[in-house]
């Protein structure tokens, strides 16, 4: 058996559920001494570094300055001992020639004598002016032949006070001698007596 409901349908009444709030997000505000304060610290950043740059700048133009001018003196320096080096160059050989002119005439009798009383087998190598007499470097074959020649050179009128000063063996290839070297004061007799003046009886 089929039942037909006729009566009316209830009606269901459905409440709209409250919307849910959307949370709101409000905008921060920006301090403006935040801003005045980055904008300041940056500022102080690059005056700082345009600081640092320029006396780093600075710095090395004052070291380029004084390389140049430590180059510059060292060659005013280089200059200077040349010029002193050759100040007593020539200050030595102006000495060795007012040396030689106050001694010209008595250089030819020392040669003289020196070559005079030179043994057989004895040469001489170098003779130097000293400030009494001269010094003289030889070769010779033996030392009896050196003791010759000191005696010689004693008994000459000329010569006084001689000293052997060194005696050494040589060897040169198969052949040996020896290198001696002496000093002797030397007198003039006539510019002794010149100076002594004329002696009695003898006429003014």
């Amino acid at each position: 058996m089929i039942r037909i409901n006729l009566l009316k349908p209830e009606r269901k009444e459905f409440k709209e559920a409250p919307i849910a709030p959307v949370p709101e997000f409000k905008e921060k505000k920006r301090q403006p001494w935040a801003a005045l304060l980055l904008v300041v610290a940056l500022a102080a950043v690059a005056v700082l570094f345009f600081y640092q740059r320029s006396t780093l700048a600075r710095e090395q133009e004052l070291l380029r300055v004084a390389k140049e001018e430590k180059k510059s003196l060292q060659d005013v320096v280089i200059k200077l001992e040349e010029l002193e080096k050759q100040r007593n160059l020539f200050q030595r050989k102006i000495r060795v020639i007012t040396q030689l002119q106050s001694r010209q005439e008595n250089a030819v009798i020392i040669m003289d004598e020196l070559s005079k009383h030179l043994p057989n087998w004895v040469w001489l190598t170098d003779l130097t002016f000293i400030a009494d007499g001269v010094r003289i470097k030889g070769r010779a074959v033996s030392n009896n032949l050196i003791a010759d020649y000191i005696y010689n050179l004693e008994k000459s009128t000329y010569f006084t006070d001689v000293s052997l000063i060194s005696s050494t063996q040589r060897r040169l290839r198969n052949n040996q001698y020896l290198e001696f070297s002496l000093t002797a004061n030397f007198r003039n007799p006539a510019s002794t007596l010149d100076s002594e003046g004329p002696t009695e009886g003898e006429e003014q």
